[in-house]
Order: structure tokens, then sequence, then C-alpha cells
């Protein structure tokens, strides 16, 4: 058998990456192993981000010393997962994961039912190579090796990421399958980086995307809500509409996405505006989010009652006809209760928002309120998205810097008790 082609490696003078670009942690980490004969590669989207001149959100590191060394050499650190057991590294708020090089388990390695090439156990060692090809796109599989200061390519990665390409390592039909999440993970980087999809991967999502609802519910709400965080939900919901995604994970968004299939032109632009909240800064809780997501629905189905009666809704049942749109929501999800609870109170405050005309005093009050901050950025996403409502949500915002501006700075200090003498 012929030895497999050797990796394009880029050498120090032919890359974009500087250790300067890099966090201290990571850089820490890397040359700690290094200097303790173990070999260190920064891997996945650190790597892809650097090379396109971005700055990346966290930094994830491949190695050879299992995760027991890695335990070893770092006393704060710890072992985490089960199907994936890897070591996360604690610098104050900062974590720097660090996993031993893998490679594809074998079928007698796995408890998935015969035939079927979904994952379900991933702790078999490997080496640089065999880890390189069990990765999902070749963008993700570039490592930069501390050692030397270069960039080592075994799939292709390097030309994908100059013609600005998504593609698969390997069959994409076999490596959505073993992983369904791996179609959205597609979507969202086309739509994060401007690339293209290939064709070969496009055609297996429009083929698979009955597979996604193989991964746990839980686990395709986590990616729901990284998605609409990633500052390109809108292309990135576009591609999953495209394909025949986005209808199966999230029905909800694919009539907003398509609004003027559906009559709903006015909140085409919704995900769009979530997109300008977040590259502008803004801090979007899950309930936010989620809210979104649900409004549409709830703002249809509040102006047919209103319609059918001929008069406005009252606020008890506005409250009931938000919950029995959401119900069904959180139970295909598998929201957590806080979560779903949090998401109701944020609707149910920003009816509030629009309601009547209010005294100033009330306006304070309603500010008051735990749930007015995501209810204020839910009406701030509608107005960038409908253009309508400035006015009143400026308003809203005054309050809100006035209430915030009352708040006494710093932690409450207790007064202590004087003992009473007898």
């Amino acid at each position: 058998m012929s030895d497999p082609p050797a990796p394009r490696i880029l050498s120090r003078a032919e890359h974009p990456i500087s250790r300067k670009n890099m966090g201290a942690e990571a850089l820490k980490v890397l040359q700690r192993l290094d200097g303790r004969g173990f070999k260190g590669y920064l891997v996945g989207g650190a790597v892809r981000d650097l090379m396109l001149r971005r700055q990346p959100k966290d930094f994830d590191i491949a190695t050879n010393a299992s995760p027991g060394q890695v335990r070893r050499l770092f006393r704060n650190s710890r072992i985490i997962g089960r199907r994936f057991r890897l070591a996360h590294i604690l610098f104050g708020p900062t974590v720097i994961e660090v996993a031993t090089f893998r490679r594809d388990p074998d079928p007698d390695e796995q408890a998935s039912a015969p035939g079927d090439l979904l994952i379900t156990s991933d702790n078999v060692f490997g080496t640089p190579r065999e880890d390189a090809f069990r990765r999902d796109f070749t963008v993700n599989a570039l490592f930069y090796d501390i050692s030397s200061l270069g960039v080592i390519d075994y799939v292709g990665g390097i030309d994908d990421l100059e013609a600005g390409v998504i593609r698969t390592i390997g069959d994409p039909e076999v490596r959505f399958r073993e992983d369904p999440v791996r179609m959205m993970r597609a979507c969202e980087m086309a739509g994060r980086l401007d690339f293209t999809i290939d064709r070969q991967s496009q055609l297996a999502i429009q083929g698979l995307a009955g597979e996604i609802g193989k991964a746990s519910a839980a686990r395709l709400t986590e990616e729901i809500v990284q998605l609409l965080r990633c500052g390109a939900a809108g292309p990135a919901m576009q591609w999953m509409h495209d394909l025949g995604l986005l209808e199966i994970v999230l029905p909800e968004a694919s009539v907003v996405v398509a609004g003027r299939q559906h009559g709903l032109e006015e909140f085409e632009n919704l995900v769009p505006s979530i997109d300008v909240l977040v590259r502008a800064g803004r801090s979007l809780t899950d309930a936010t989010l989620l809210g979104t997501l649900l409004l549409p629905s709830v703002l249809v189905r509040r102006r047919q009652v209103e319609k059918e009666s001929g008069r406005r809704i009252l606020r008890r049942r506005l409250r009931q006809l938000t919950e029995e749109v959401a119900e069904p929501f959180f139970a295909r999800h598998t929201v957590a209760k806080f979560k779903a609870q949090a998401t109701l109170q944020a609707l149910d405050t920003f009816h509030s928002l629009g309601e009547r005309r209010w005294s100033v005093q009330e306006r304070i009050q309603l500010a008051r309120r735990t749930s007015f901050l995501d209810a204020l950025r839910l009406f701030e996403i509608l107005v960038e998205a409908t253009d309508e409502g400035r006015d009143d949500f400026a308003a809203w915002e005054r309050v809100s810097h006035e209430v915030s501006s009352r708040r006494p700075k710093g932690p409450r200090r207790r007064r202590r008790r004087r003992r009473r003498t007898r």
C-alpha cells in the first residue's frame, strides 16, 4: 500500500497568522505542551479565522497528550465529556479546550445500530492526519504548529479558504449521517464567512434534511441560539431555507425568511435585524432571541382574534394566546422551564410597551420588571425590521436609562444588626 500524500505546509512567511493575535492563554497552553515534549496544534475555527484575518472568538487546541496527561500538566484543568472526552483549562473566565488527536471509530467501536453512521462514541485516539480527516469541513481542519510556526493542511482547506467554499471532508452524505447537525453548521459558516457551499454538499443537505431529527432537540435548540448570535443569522437561515433544512428545524423562522410567500412581508427583516443588533454589540438573551422567533406567530394570531371579535383583545386573553402559540414550540425544542418562562414574560411585557399611554411613574414601574430589558430588545428588533414605532422605542429607551442610573452601584452593603443588651 502506497504512503499517503504529504500534507501541504505553509511556512511562517507564507501565512498571516501571528502569535500576537492569539489569546495569551492559548499561547501559554501551546508552549507548555511543546516544552514538555508533546505536539500542540491550534486547530479548527481559530486557524480558519486567523487565516482570513478575523479575530477568533475562542481558541481550541489538539495534542498527542491524553486527557489524563493534559490534566497532570495543568492544575487549572478539568476533564469533561462522555462521548468526547477532553480537557478544559481554566484561566478565570477564559476556557481553552484541549482535545487529544482522534480518528474515526471502527463500526465495532460504536453503539449505534448496524448500518447507522451516527457517531455515538468519539474517544478513539489517533494521529494528526487521522484527526484532520475526521473533522467536518476542510476549512476547519487546518493546524497551526507552535514549534515550526507553520500551517499544516492534510485536506485541501487552504485552497477552499482562498476560493471561499465550504466543503465536507470526504463524502458529504456520510459526514452528514455521522452528525446531522453538520448540515446546520455548513449553512451557518457559509452565511457568516460569506462563502458558498460546494454543490455536492448542497445536494446532500437537500436529500438528508430529514436526518436532522436524529439530533437531540436540546442540541438543536442550542445550535439555533448560537446561530442567532453569530451576526449573520439572516444569510445563514437563507441557506437553510434554500436547502430545505429550515422548514424542518425551525418552521417559525422558515415562514419569516420567506415572508412574501406567506403574506408576512413586514416580518421578513426580523432575523437580519437581530444581526444588526449583534454587530452593534447589543447583548441579547435567549429569551429575547426565542421571543423574536415566536413574535410573528403571536402578532398574526392576535390580529385574527381582534378581527373576528371586532374589538381589542383583553390582556388576560392575550397572555393566554401567547402561551398557546409558544407551548408547542417549547415542547418541540425541549426548552428549559425557566427559559420558557423568561420568554413568555418578555413577550407579555413587550405587549405592554405599546398597550396605551403611560404616565411617567407607570413607565418607571414597568421598566423595573425583570423582563423589561428583554422586552425592550424585542421592541428594538421589531422597530429595526419594520421601521415603525421609533418614537415609542426612544421613549422607552430613555426610561430604561433613567431607571438604570438610579440603581445603586456595586453590591449593597448589609447593615449589621446591633446585639441587644439585656
